[in-house]
C-alpha cells in the first residue's frame, strides 16, 4: 500500500480588520519539500514507506496527516520544530519523534542560514499511541539503551517500551573496517537501513549461494531488507552511521537472541 501525505484542510480566514500586504513568491524561491524515497510497492516490502523532508532557512510546512499509518521522524541535518496536534517539539540532530496514526503535524526551520533535513519512515497501524520524543543527548548516555558489539554500537531510539503497532528504530555506529557479525535474518520483521554518515558496503541475500545484492553505500543511500534476507554491513576507512527502522514484530535481534551479542556463532534467524 502506498503512502500519501495528505494536506489537512486549510483553516478559515480570521476576522482581522487590518488589510495585509501581498507577498510575492518567486519561482526560484526555496520551499519545504517532501521527497518520497520508496513505498512498499517499489521496495519489495510489506509495510514500510520512507521519505525525506528538506526545510530551507526560515521555512514552515503546511499541515500533513497520515490517516492510516504511524510514523517516525529522524532529525538528520541541523534542527527543526515539529508541531503534532498543536504541541511543538524541538528536534536536534539524531532526535527521533514518533507520530501516531492520524495525527496532524507541521515542520518548521527557524534558522536564518542552514537547511534542515528529516527522514520519515511509516507503516500501517490499527491503533493510536502517544507522541514520543526520543532525545539523542539523553539516549546516547543511557547504557540501558546502548548495545555494545565488536567494533560498533547500537542505540535503541524507539524501543519496545514505547507503544506502537509495528515500528522499532535506532542508530548503529560502525568503527572503521568492521562488519556485521553474525549474519542474521528475520521471519517476522522487515527493515530499512538509511546511511547518514560515512561510506561502506552492504549485502542482502537469502542464502550465500544466491548472493546477488552487493553494493557500496554512501551518505543518503537506503537499503530495504525484506523478510528472511540476511543483511550484513561493512565499514571502510571511515566510521559509518546508519538509521535502522523495523516494521513487524517489535524486538531488536540482540535482545531476543543473546547469541547475537556474543558474536561467535553462525547465521541467526529470529
Amino acid at each position: 500500500m502506498s503512502t500519501v501525505l495528505n494536506p489537512a484542510p486549510a483553516e478559515s480566514a480570521g476576522s482581522e480588520s487590518a488589510v495585509r500586504p501581498a507577498v510575492l513568491v518567486r519561482a526560484t524561491d526555496a520551499g519545504v519539500t517532501f521527497r518520497q524515497r520508496f513505498t512498499p510497492a517499489t521496495s519489495n516490502l510489506r509495510f514500510l514507506s520512507c521519505g525525506e523532508f528538506t526545510l530551507p532557512p526560515r521555512s514552515e510546512s503546511q499541515s500533513y496527516c497520515l490517516p492510516r499509518q504511524e510514523s517516525l521522524l529522524f532529525q538528520w541535518e541541523e534542527t527543526s520544530i515539529v508541531a503534532v496536534n498543536g504541541r511543538s517539539y524541538s528536534l536536534a540532530p539524531y532526535d527521533t519523534l514518533y507520530i501516531p496514526r492520524g495525527a496532524e503535524f507541521t515542520l518548521a526551520n527557524p534558522d536564518h542560514a542552514a537547511t534542515a533535513k528529516l527522514i520519515q519512515t511509516s507503516a500501517p497501524a490499527e491503533n493510536i499511541h502517544p507522541v514520543h520524543h526520543s532525545i539523542w543527548k539523553e539516549i546516547s548516555r543511557r547504557e540501558d539503551r546502548i548495545r555494545h558489539l565488536k567494533g560498533k554500537d547500537v542505540f535503541l531510539m524507539f524501543d519496545v517500551g514505547e507503544p506502537a503497532d509495528k515500528l522499532v528504530a535506532g542508530y548503529t555506529f560502525f568503527q572503521p573496517y568492521q562488519r556485521s557479525w553474525p549474519p542474521h535474518n528475520h521471519t517476522d520483521q522487515e527493515e530499512v537501513y538509511i546511511f547518514i554518515n560515512g561510506k561502506g558496503s552492504m549485502e542482502v541475500y537469502e542464502s550465500p549461494e544466491t548472493l546477488s545484492f552487493v553494493h557500496s553505500v554512501d551518505r543518503g543511500d537506503m537499503v530495504t531488507i525484506p523478510f528472511l534476507n540476511y543483511h550484513p554491513v561493512f565499514s571502510q576507512k571511515d566510521p559509518l552511521e546508519f538509521i535502522w527502522c523495523i516494521a513487524g514484530e517489535r524486538y531488536w535481534v540482540g535482545d531476543k537472541n543473546k547469541d547475537f551479542m556474543k558474536g561467535d556463532t553462525g547465521p541467526i534467524t529470529t
